[in-house]
């Protein structure tokens, strides 16, 4: 084995624990969103980014996007397409925060509980965002397949 071979096995075992992670976030955020969709689309309004009539359809779809994106990437399935759904998605998420702390908006991010129990948005959570941007990010870059769904599936397609 080449040391450049062993530098990858480390860096693809790394990425499990960050795409387990990251996935649940996911996961987890998508559950209060999809339990109360209306709550949900207040939050979006709140923003001030969407017009009226995109924020109940957007409400309603992108939980459904977390949960199935964050689920792929905790079993390591679709690995890396799911790691650049979650970058994509945080990086609309931070653009987001910035336009709201930049109209000085006393609001919560509305992105795991009810805006009546979540601390207003600042700065920490743009560079909390921004981690798990760099995590998705690593993900999809160090994140071979082997240690999820995707090595299982590839080994089967060879033997038949």
């Amino acid at each position: 084995m080449t040391s450049k071979t062993s530098v990858r096995s480390w860096l693809a075992a790394l990425s499990v624990p960050a795409r387990l992670y990251l996935g649940g976030v996911f996961v987890g955020a998508s559950l209060y969103k999809i339990a109360l969709p209306y709550e949900f689309a207040l939050s979006i309004a709140t923003y001030q980014i969407l017009p009226l009539e995109v924020i109940n359809p957007f409400a309603l779809t992108l939980p459904w996007i977390e949960l199935v994106v964050g689920a792929a990437l905790i079993l390591g399935f679709w690995t890396r397409e799911s790691a650049v759904l979650i970058s994509g998605m945080m990086m609309m998420f931070i653009v987001a925060l910035i336009l709201a702390l930049s109209k000085d908006l006393q609001m919560s991010c509305g992105c795991f509980a009810s805006q009546d129990t979540i601390d207003e948005i600042g700065l920490h959570t743009v560079f909390r965002d921004l981690g798990w941007l760099f995590l998705g990010l690593y993900v999809w870059i160090a994140d071979d397949g082997r240690f999820g769904l995707d090595r299982w599936l590839t080994r089967r397609r060879q033997h038949v």
